[in-house]
């Protein structure tokens, strides 16, 4: 078994960090990365986290000549470098701006999600923003429905950056947010989902409850 040469500091409940572990599965270099668990939040900052990455957010990936690459989207466009198979980011050409607004689409679907999180769980009951949390759910419904409506055929086409992407932010929404319904909304997408749900990388992901 091959030693392993980088670190992820990673939290199991982070959905951006479960984009990095699914692309390491899907690549086979999950050997190749060793996983230190963090705790942290927006009001209980992580030490170890602020002294690799200013910002104080993970995911954070330390390579073996401890350079730190920081921010989910480039940790996965260098892990995805790193590997011999198929590229699942599109290296050139249309089709990598194409799956990249996907996957970008994804991600505004889990920082609208995560901020709801946030604005619920973590600030107090009487300072919450009602028109605000509304806010953040139109843009998770107005993305879905872009999903289903427009990007299915593409999502099935093959399980890439994009596909990622929108089946880790699903998973986020099943996990934080069951009230959404979303499934009902988007028959076609939580098909895919269903489908895509029993890969072994999603499988060996799923955060916990």
């Amino acid at each position: 078994m091959p030693t392993a040469s980088m670190t992820l500091l990673y939290s199991p409940a982070s959905p951006f960090v479960r984009k990095v572990l699914v692309l390491l599965h899907e690549t086979g270099q999950l050997d190749r990365v060793a996983l230190e668990e963090v705790q942290l939040s927006p009001t209980s900052p992580s030490a170890t986290v602020n002294a690799q990455n200013p910002a104080g957010k993970i995911p954070a990936l330390r390579l073996a000549d401890g350079n730190v690459l920081v921010d989910s989207r480039v940790i996965l466009e260098y892990l995805d470098q790193q590997h011999v198979g198929e590229a699942l980011i599109p290296p050139s050409g249309s089709a990598r701006w194409r799956r990249l607004s996907l996957a970008a689409l994804a991600d505004a679907i889990l920082d609208a999600a995560v901020l709801m999180r946030y604005e619920s769980f973590l600030r107090p009951a009487d300072k919450r923003w009602p028109e605000w949390l509304a806010a953040q759910q139109a843009k998770i419904e107005q993305s879905l429905d872009h999903f289903e409506q427009h990007a299915i055929a593409e999502l099935s086409s093959r399980f890439d950056i994009a596909a990622i992407g929108v089946a880790c932010a699903l998973g986020y929404l099943d996990l934080r947010q069951p009230e959404l319904g979303w499934r009902q909304r988007c028959p076609h997408l939580a098909a895919w989902f269903a489908e895509v749900s029993l890969r072994p990388s999603l499988q060996a992901s799923v955060p916990p409850g």
